[in-house]
């Protein structure tokens, strides 16, 4: 799995709400906080409010938090949100056949443990026990 430059900081953007205190963050925080360019955060975090995964708030007590509980926001959630839905159906031939079942359980692996993952367990440091 490549996961992008816009990804990594969508997720560092939403640990970092994760592991904020109740109320608004600013966007200055986030960006500054986490070496994300400012222009580049706006984006993604726009990105994220329009899936409702974070709320926001305008003005000089504004910033953002997220919609809903840390624990109940998955890895595989935010992923979504900026890379799409990933679609695969190779299909190889002859002999190196099976190798796209292989691709497959991969992906597989992939997305079981993205979507145990949640914002809290970021946020804590402390992640769940992975198969």
């Amino acid at each position: 799995m490549r996961i992008s430059a816009r990804t990594q900081y969508a997720l560092r953007a939403a640990a970092e709400l994760a592991a904020a205190p109740p109320g608004p963050v600013p966007a200055e925080r986030i960006a500054s906080s986490q070496d994300i360019p400012r222009r580049f955060l706006d984006n993604i975090l726009l990105q994220l409010r329009r899936a409702g995964l974070i709320e926001s708030q305008r003005g000089p007590e504004g910033g953002y938090w997220l919609a809903r509980p840390a624990t109940e926001i998955t890895l595989a959630d935010i992923i979504v949100v900026i890379e799409g839905v990933p679609s695969h159906s190779e299909r190889f031939p002859g002999v190196a056949g099976p190798l796209a079942d292989v691709w497959s359980a991969l992906r597989a692996f992939e997305n079981e443990t993205l979507t145990e993952i949640t914002l809290a367990h970021i946020a804590s440091g402390s992640l769940p026990p992975l198969s």
